[in-house]
């Protein structure tokens, strides 16, 4: 039985033949089916915690299928409930529609029908389920993960990485590409550190003019160079207590590495045009995209710095090394945009995910957030995601395929908590061809259990 079908399908009807011919069709179809022959009989089923769909007839000895519409309503509202109908009472199932039924069928009806619109509400179901998850999961989230969000083995060990270096003083370099939220992580070794009550300073070395970066580092005294007319503060003197950041640090003036260095081991500035050592105590975390061991060995970058800084290193991988990450990554910026723009959050569905899995993400995260926003604005979705606003996939159509087939076998090694023979079962194949796929497509399972036992712990 599939995933999909795992949704039961509470089924009223109080004729015994229809109700029979009903549950026969669905139950070919794949679907567990609890019969009932009145609202009355079916309510207590409602109640339980296992997930369902509604059919239920209009009219019925006792309370009729337009009441219970109501109650069931106000237990969820999302919940699809589709009503049958006999000849000659359309205008009520258009009521019915108005008042929130998913769908209505026409007595007498085809079992194809009826199998047809029973897949759709349990597929509607199912997509509602999930994002219910993952906005529980997300709320659920505290500390570092919930601004480090994913499942995935590489940002675990980047969180556990960022959980032992936030209670250190230690200076730490950040590898990452643009848009890897390099960021995020030195802001949150500087929220969950000894250091989060003085001040965050970030600083991009890269878009500094080099006439400035000296001034805007060490802070200058008035008269220290022409328009200099009053004092100002440096970056690194203003982190005094706190943090300093300093992004793209690989782009940073080799001069200005040189006082950089000085200040680092002195833990102290001059001011532009003065003479006096003030004593700073900050600590320092530094980000490039590009590897600075590398820059130094080719005299781009100051080897006596990159030593300086290269205390402790957190390298973040990119977003398409981590696919696993990215539904629940991009229903976070939904709820975020869709807060931001005071619309309602849509609902992630099959094929705008697929495109998501598939497509390579040369952005990163930030691009990520910005498709959100576009798909919350409702200038994006499944049918165009790929033509309007990602530009295309750039990668070929297997890569693609085993990007999705990838992603689902992960999902499923995780609802499982890593047991491979109740992952086979669930996907619906041998258990040796799953174990091929895992070592063709280089699934970790190991990192998968183990990410399963940190979320079932106390």
């Amino acid at each position: 039985m599939s995933d999909e079908q795992s949704i039961g399908v509470i089924y009223v009807e109080d004729d015994d033949d229809v109700r029979i011919g009903g549950v026969q069709a669905l139950e070919l179809a794949g679907f567990a089916v609890s019969a009932f022959a009145s609202v009355e009989a079916a309510d207590a089923a409602v109640r339980s915690d296992k997930p369902f769909i509604v059919v239920c007839d209009v009219r019925l000895r006792g309370k009729s299928g337009l009441d219970w519409l109501t109650d069931l309503r106000r237990l969820d509202q999302d919940l699809p409930v589709i009503l049958i109908t006999g000849h000659g009472d359309i205008s009520m199932a258009v009521q019915a529609m108005r008042n929130g039924a998913y769908d209505f069928i026409e007595k007498p009806c085809s079992s194809e029908q009826l199998v047809s619109v029973v897949r759709r509400a349990v597929e509607k179901r199912r997509l509602t389920l999930e994002v219910r998850s993952l906005r529980s999961a997300l709320a659920d989230r505290q500390g570092i993960e919930a601004s480090l969000l994913g499942r995935s083995p590489q940002i675990q060990e980047v969180r556990r990485l960022v959980s032992t270096l936030a209670a250190t003083n230690v200076d730490v370099t950040i590898y990452g590409e643009t848009g890897t939220g390099k960021d995020v992580v030195a802001r949150c070794l500087h929220n969950h550190s000894g250091r989060r009550g003085g001040n965050y300073v970030p600083v991009n070395c890269g878009g500094l003019p080099e006439s400035l970066v000296e001034s805007e580092l060490f802070g200058h005294e008035i008269g220290a160079f022409t328009g200099a007319t009053r004092q100002r503060i440096g970056k690194i003197e203003y982190a005094n207590g706190g943090t300093l950041f300093l992004d793209e640090i690989e782009s940073m003036p080799l001069s200005v590495q040189v006082k950089l260095l000085r200040s680092l081991q002195d833990r102290s500035i001059e001011r532009v045009g003065s003479n006096k050592q003030i004593s700073v105590d900050c600590r320092v975390v530094a980000a490039s995209k590009t590897n600075l061991l590398e820059l130094s060995e080719k005299r781009l970058f100051r080897a006596d710095l990159y030593y300086r800084l290269g205390v402790a290193f957190i390298e973040l991988p990119p977003l398409r090394e981590r696919r696993e990450d990215i539904p629940l990554l991009f229903e976070h910026f939904t709820l975020e945009a869709a807060r931001r723009f005071e619309r309602d959050a849509p609902i992630l569905d099959e094929q705008t995910t697929s495109a998501l899995l598939a497509y390579s993400w040369p952005g990163n995260v930030r691009e990520l957030r910005n498709v959100a926003d576009r798909f919350v604005l409702g200038v994006l979705d499944g049918k165009t995601i790929n033509k309007s606003g990602l530009g295309g996939s750039d990668i070929s159509l297997p890569r693609q395929l085993e990007n999705i087939e990838r992603s689902i076998i992960e999902d499923a090694l995780r609802r499982k908590q890593g047991d491979v023979q109740a992952t086979a079962a669930l996907l619906g194949v041998p258990k040796q061809t799953l174990y091929d796929k895992i070592k063709r497509l280089g699934v970790n399972v190991d990192g998968i259990r183990e990410g399963s036992n940190l979320r079932a712990g106390p």
